[in-house]
């Protein structure tokens, strides 16, 4: 079992920087990688990054790799710095936790945070 936990997030307004922490406890070392996502009212969980065990490897997803990185510092804390951020950034960012190699899909990971708002004004 993996417990995750987002930091608050807030409200900035547009063109502004944010950034996500996430901190794991319980079984962290069966994790090969974590992960962010996110989900704004209506629309379906998108995946923005994800960083393995070691911190060696990220990944990004293209509608935010210009703008957003991960990283992570020792074995249970990551984190999501977000610049340059829009209104249509505005969502619940959640953290998870994952046992897939190569995971960017919602089923991939098995463990979630509660989520934490995000909300960018024009």
């Amino acid at each position: 079992q993996v417990h995750l936990v987002e930091s608050e997030g807030g409200s900035v307004q547009a063109g502004g920087s944010l950034r996500l922490s996430c901190v794991a406890s319980g079984d962290i070392y069966d994790s090969t990688a974590m992960g962010w996502f996110r989900q704004a009212p209506g629309k379906e969980r998108e995946f923005l990054a994800r960083i393995s065990w070691g911190g060696s490897y990220t990944s990004i997803a293209d509608s935010v790799k210009d703008r957003f990185t991960i990283s992570r510092d020792g074995a249970s804390t990551i984190y999501l710095q977000m610049n340059n951020l829009k209104p249509e950034d505005t969502a619940v960012y959640y953290c998870a936790s994952s046992i897939v190699i190569g995971a960017r899909k919602t089923t991939d990971y098995k463990y979630w945070g509660q989520g934490t708002q995000v909300t960018v004004s024009s």
